[in-house]
């Protein structure tokens, strides 16, 4: 290769590298460029769905493009969370995960079809909830150790519904911590189990504020305590499960959040986490959700990402405690 043809390949190479690094930089600020679907891994009108809608809609607003919200419940939301860890890593299918999803499937199913600590890219906070345990109208116990009371005269007659790893979970170490025995019910959506509990197929469904809270305040239901260490000013009269059992350390929330397929471009990563944390900080949405018990968190993708090794840990000892086995 002459000098000539060496500097021309040169200048090439130089241009191509050039054209390579503006498609790139236009492509970041391009994004988002389309409608972004996002899996929400639980039936329509549970607590996931409500507040992914309501973030959905913010995050529209603030990202220029629709986030449109797709349902696929099943399996504690294993199948949902399955759909975006094989997605394309492009940012336009998200996962609005749960404790469930991305902190306690990995200790509850023996071969869950994605690694939970690799599939995803954190991608922002939304918030979380205490559940309430409540009983069907027609089960003779006023309070909490009413309940267990009548548990332990007849150990495994009383059934309890879950539709979720948080409301599976916080009735098994329920049982474990009053001494109690029950026979769980699986469904696939928390309403559904509530209209069951209603209709006196199930005796107990801990639920979160979102399927629950509106049918103890109808009186369709009977509230017995909230599963977080304080009481909820959405629901004061309630005791916790603490102050009920006259025990210490009970304590099981639900959160929700933004998961992405691992591999996602970090400039998308930070917008969306940009609209997530606009969302949190919308006062009209706060105030909306308050009165299920919801507190937003704002934060970032690293933030989020310390905060599900720690859930991961306390899901696997309240697993554990609980006695529950991986299936």
């Amino acid at each position: 290769m002459n000098i000539k043809t060496f500097f021309n390949f040169l200048a090439l190479l130089c241009s191509s590298l050039i054209m390579a690094l503006n498609s790139t930089q236009v492509m970041a600020d391009s994004y988002p460029s389309k409608p972004i679907k996002a899996i929400v891994p639980f039936a329509a009108g549970s607590a996931t769905d409500q507040i992914g809608r309501a973030f959905a809609a913010k995050m529209s607003e603030s990202l220029g493009q629709p986030v449109v919200i797709e349902n696929r419940p099943g399996a504690n939301g294993m199948i949902g969370a399955d759909q975006v860890a094989k997605a394309p890593a492009d940012g336009y299918t998200l996962l609005f995960g749960t404790n469930s999803t991305n902190a306690a499937l990995k200790n509850l199913v023996k071969n869950l079809p994605y690694n939970q600590e690799t599939a995803f890219v954190p991608i922002g906070y939304f918030g979380s909830v205490p559940l309430i345990v409540a009983i069907n109208n027609d089960v003779p116990a006023k309070s909490l150790n009413g309940f267990v009371a009548l548990a332990k005269a007849d150990p495994g007659k009383i059934t309890f519904a879950y539709a979720s790893t948080s409301q599976r979970v916080s009735s098994e170490i329920l049982a474990s911590v009053a001494g109690i025995k029950m026979t769980g019910v699986s469904y696939k959506s928390g309403p559904n189990a509530m209209t069951d509990l209603i209709g006196g197929q199930v005796n107990m469904f801990t639920s979160d504020f979102a399927v629950s809270l509106p049918q103890v305040q109808a009186g369709k239901i009977r509230g017995l305590a909230v599963t977080s260490l304080k009481r909820s000013p959405a629901i004061p009269e309630l005791p916790t499960v603490n102050e009920a059992l006259g025990i210490k350390g009970y304590e099981l929330i639900a959160f929700f959040a933004a998961f992405g397929p691992a591999g996602m471009p970090k400039d998308a990563v930070l917008k969306l986490n940009k609209a997530i944390n606009d969302a949190a900080k919308s006062k009209d949405l706060v105030e909306r959700f308050s009165a299920m018990g919801f507190e937003s968190q704002p934060g970032t993708p690293e933030a989020l990402g310390q905060k599900i090794k720690l859930e991961t840990v306390k899901w696997a000892k309240a697993i554990k405690d609980a006695g529950m086995e991986p299936e």
